[in-house]
């Protein structure tokens, strides 16, 4: 061990701030934020890898269901509506772990446009506080994508058509297997439920679902790729 190593206290001043010199050296200082990239890259590939995993769960239910549902007369139309509530349940798994997800992406997307973008074409940081943006963020690191924005988000791109399939392959097994003397209403029923409540609460659920999916809100989330349209509107410093 050096002498320079035996002089080295982490408690004092100069040691707990050692890290600071960084800020003021060049060289140092990019090659910290290289270390800083590659590590906020590497956790936002880890919950990506989450996110598909909750998404071919919820396929790979949905398709099994079907299959059952429609592999004999005697399946009851009910099971399809189980389905709707699992699928509905892997939406809100998925919404939270994407909002943890964008936790790192944000980051991600802060250096890509202050630091990266810049070395390639230097025209200017996009947000002139962009160090003490990142510096407040690995200090205290917030959620920064609203429940709502995350559920609509995934809503769009995965989970409204499998809900859309679902409710087709219902009307169709009420349609077809429960062939009967009464209405598709009375066929809805379950058990001693009215096929008319059943009917509403499917309505309401579907009338639920399709608002918080297309209802206009202000966009929190960044770094997703999105037409140039929405780029125009959305990426602005």
């Amino acid at each position: 061990m050096t002498s320079s190593d035996d002089d080295f206290d982490p408690e004092a001043r100069e040691g707990r701030e050692v890290a600071g010199e960084a800020a003021t050296d060049r060289s140092d200082f990019l090659s910290l934020i290289g270390h800083v990239y590659r590590g906020e890259v590497g956790r936002a590939n880890a919950w990506r890898t989450r996110l598909d995993r909750t998404t071919n769960w919820a396929v790979v239910l949905t398709a099994t269901l079907l299959t059952w549902a429609f592999s004999a007369e005697t399946r009851p139309h009910y099971v399809i509506l189980v389905g709707m509530a699992m699928v509905a349940l892997f939406l809100v798994f998925e919404a939270r772990r994407y909002r943890i997800y964008d936790v790192w992406r944000s980051r991600v997307r802060l250096l890509e446009e202050n630091v990266f973008a810049n070395a390639l074409d230097p025209e200017g940081a996009e947000q002139r506080g962009w160090r003490k943006l990142l510096s407040r963020d690995l200090r205290t690191p917030t959620v920064k994508t609203p429940l709502a924005e995350a559920v609509a988000r995934r809503s769009r791109r995965i989970y409204f058509p499998l809900f859309i399939v679902l409710l087709l392959a219902w009307v169709i097994h009420l349609a077809v297997f429960d062939a009967t003397d009464m209405g598709l209403l009375q066929r809805a029923s379950i058990g001693r439920l009215p096929g008319t409540v059943v009917a509403g609460a499917v309505s309401l659920f579907y009338a639920t679902i399709t608002g918080i999916t297309f209802w206009p809100r202000e966009r929190h989330a960044k770094g997703e790729l999105q037409s140039d349209e929405q780029a125009q509107d959305d990426w602005k410093a």
